[in-house]
């Protein structure tokens, strides 16, 4: 029997998503499907019963909207919501902007995945005559952060976004578990697949291959020591469920027509 049961998620398909680039920190709204999928999340969390006390999420608007519209089709909408740019996408740094299929003709496949997917390469980091540098760093969510806009990264692997996520996981997410409260996270693929890299105890050669697809809850059921009584369960359809990773996992492929 579960000890503390968590619901992850990877927020809805958004804009950039959609056009295969890498949004990153870049705020970009959901897609219209992205609006269905969260609005599909809601749904199902509701017919299985599911009460949130608490919830989390980045300070991205696609983090925030998918949440809202969760909350919305529960009818859960006085659930309170908590903030911070600690589960942020991961930072792509200079890579940010660019179209993944487009990047794995020039570079190869291969190598986009270990951009995407490994644990501990970073990218080039952003510089200030990047097109989205001044609307990032000038952005106000930045200057009520609990570090100086001058600390904030230019470019992170998976390594980094743990290691930025884990005071808020240990400081903020733990004790409102441990308190008893049922909690919902709105993250991202990166800070997602971060947060169960600790969790799970996945290896640094394993976490390559674990994909999130936009929208789909994930559910951990924990014991007294937040260790994991069993693998997490993504909720919802299998068969479509397997189908959205590949989609996640193509788009850093070249597409058949350039090959």
């Amino acid at each position: 029997m579960a000890k503390y049961r968590l619901v992850l998620l990877r927020h809805g398909e958004g804009a950039w998503t959609k056009e295969n680039r890498f949004c990153s920190w870049v705020d970009q709204k959901l897609s219209s499907d992205g609006i269905k999928e969260a609005q599909n999340c809601g749904k199902h969390l509701k017919a299985l019963g599911f009460e949130f006390d608490l919830v989390f999420t980045s300070v991205l608007s696609r983090s925030i909207q998918t949440a809202w519209l969760i909350l919305e089709e529960m009818g859960q909408e006085w659930v309170p919501i908590q903030s911070s740019w600690r589960l942020n996408e991961r930072h792509y740094g200079a890579l940010i902007g660019l179209n993944r299929a487009e990047m794995a003709l020039n570079h190869g496949e291969e190598q986009v995945k270990i951009w995407r997917r490994s644990y501990d390469v970073t990218p080039p980091p952003i510089s200030e005559s990047h097109p989205y540098y001044d609307e990032i760093y000038n952005d106000r969510r930045y200057k009520c952060s609990d570090v100086p806009q001058e600390n904030l990264p230019k470019a992170e692997s998976l390594k980094d976004v743990l290691d930025r996520l884990l005071p808020y996981w240990n400081e903020k997410i733990v004790p409102e578990l441990k308190s008893g409260k049922m909690i919902l996270i709105s993250a991202h693929g990166n800070s997602s697949r971060a947060l169960l890299k600790h969790i799970e105890g996945i290896s640094d050669e394993d976490i390559i291959n674990v994909t999130l697809p936009t929208g789909v809850p994930i559910l951990l059921e924990l014991d007294e020591n937040l260790h994991p009584l069993g693998p997490h369960q993504f909720l919802g359809d299998q068969e479509a469920i397997q189908a959205a990773i590949k989609k996640v996992e193509d788009q850093g492929k070249v597409k058949s027509a350039e090959k």
